[in-house]
């Protein structure tokens, strides 16, 4: 099961990031590229943004990874969501940082505007565990660290 998780967070490219301030939750719709494993999603945000502040204050992160774009019609049952809960790190090695913004860039093109902002932040989710939940009532549980 753990290789079906880690295949659609490979196929997919877009989830919706949920971050915390306090008791204050706030999500954002993101690009993400995967690593070959599928257990580290990296993305890019400017410094300065809610979404930044609460990532360093707090590294703790949940994602949703879904397949709603391939159900056709209204077949929701078919819908399959993944949670990813995982935390939160920046590249800082100078390599490791261009080689996964060459990648991002690669796989979304109009993250460049971005990816070219001089306080622009490469990060990475390192996933902590993986929750499938298949139709409406079939639920899945993996922790991976």
């Amino acid at each position: 099961m753990i290789e079906k998780m880690k295949s659609l967070i490979r196929e997919k490219d877009t989830c919706v990031l949920a971050t915390a301030a306090g008791d204050e939750p706030h999500c954002s719709l993101m690009s993400y590229v995967a690593d070959d494993d599928g257990l580290s999603l990296y993305m890019l945000s400017r410094k300065g943004t809610r979404k930044h502040g609460n990532l360093t204050n707090n590294a703790r992160v949940s994602l949703l990874i879904d397949t709603r774009e391939d159900v056709a019609g209204r077949d929701r049952g078919a819908v399959r969501a993944l949670t990813v809960r995982g935390v939160f790190r920046s590249i800082d090695d100078d390599a490791r940082r261009g080689a996964i913004l060459e990648k991002l860039l690669d796989r979304h093109p109009p993250l460049r505007e971005l990816a070219g902002h001089p306080d622009v932040d490469v990060f990475e989710v390192k996933a902590v565990s993986l929750e499938l939940l298949e139709g409406v009532s079939r639920a899945t549980f993996v922790e991976v660290a």
